[in-house]
């Protein structure tokens, strides 16, 4: 037991006006099977009664609470962080549950693969009650390890609901660009630039609740912004233009039913040559809602 470090996890929760969930959220930590962590929530200035909801809490379990004027998620991380002393991190949205035995699961993970720098795993999707709308693909129960190159293509961001993290690579990279607000993208990217290995387990680890004010509903066009800004730094790589474009395709998402114009910028900036299926299928969507008559749902 003397050589095992204490703790060895840093649970980091970021909270920006989530008094609806995060005691069920911080729950779902403190009551997990394996005890070897820290837990360090940061109230990103939210108005709301969160920072009461988390006091009370903190009273009875006393973590690590720490508040901030409202900066972004990035610097409400490196907050959290500059507290935090686990080899392995965890960077869990205030809004979500950590289903039980996670930690036990990708601990062990972490710990036989030191290759590792950052782990992901699947999320049942919840709706803001907390009913499962849908599980998250297993991918044939296998583990899927991402290349560099294939994570910057696809754009692919290993997301804060499953993400565990090697403290050493955070290091590495010098932290998050409090200037980029959208934090798990440029997280995933620049340790697999390290030449870390970034494996998915098949496992589900959280309840990924789905609300209006999930970021990718309600903030496309900013987060359309940071993914642009992340992925500057590699124009010159082989995967870039492939990166653009999907990008742009997650703006269209939402966009497509919920803003005309900025829809049309988006379709307007990729050659028609360059479109890939999914754009048009964005495409297609596009032209079914806004072709409709005035009335008509």
């Amino acid at each position: 037991m003397n050589n095992i470090k204490w703790p060895l996890v840093s649970i980091l929760v970021p909270c920006f006006n989530h008094e609806l969930y995060i005691e069920e959220c911080l729950l779902s930590i403190l009551q997990q099977d394996y005890d070897n962590f820290e837990l360090i929530v940061v109230n990103d200035g939210s108005s709301d009664s969160s920072a009461e909801k988390i006091e009370a809490l903190r009273q009875i379990y006393n973590f690590q609470f720490y508040q901030q004027e409202n900066q972004g998620v990035s610097a409400a991380l490196n907050n959290a962080l500059s507290h935090a002393s686990g080899e392995f991190v965890i960077t869990h949205d205030s809004d979500d549950v950590m289903l039980a035995g996670r930690l036990r699961r990708q601990v062990s993970y972490m710990q036989e693969h030191p290759e590792v720098g950052l782990l992901g795993a699947r999320v049942i999707y919840i709706d803001s009650n907390g009913k499962p709308i849908k599980h998250e693909d297993p991918d044939g129960g296998v583990v899927k390890r991402w290349s560099f190159d294939r994570l910057l293509a696809e754009a692919y961001a290993v997301g804060a609901p499953v993400a565990m993290y090697r403290r050493e690579a955070i290091d590495r990279v010098g932290g998050y660009d409090p200037s980029i607000k959208v934090q798990d993208f440029q997280m995933t990217l620049k340790i697999a630039e390290l030449d870390y290995k970034v494996d998915i387990l098949p496992d589900w680890v959280t309840l990924y609740r789905r609300h209006d004010t999930n970021i990718s509903k309600t903030a496309y066009k900013s987060q359309l912004t940071y993914d642009m800004q992340v992925i500057e730094e590699y124009r010159r790589n082989p995967a870039y233009e492939a990166a653009r474009l999907a990008i742009i395709n997650k703006a269209l998402k939402e966009s497509v039913v919920m803003d005309k114009k900025f829809a049309c910028t988006l379709f307007a900036s990729v050659p028609v040559h360059r479109w890939n299926r999914l754009m048009w299928k964005r495409f297609r969507r596009f032209i079914l809602k806004f072709s409709k008559p005035k009335g008509v749902k």
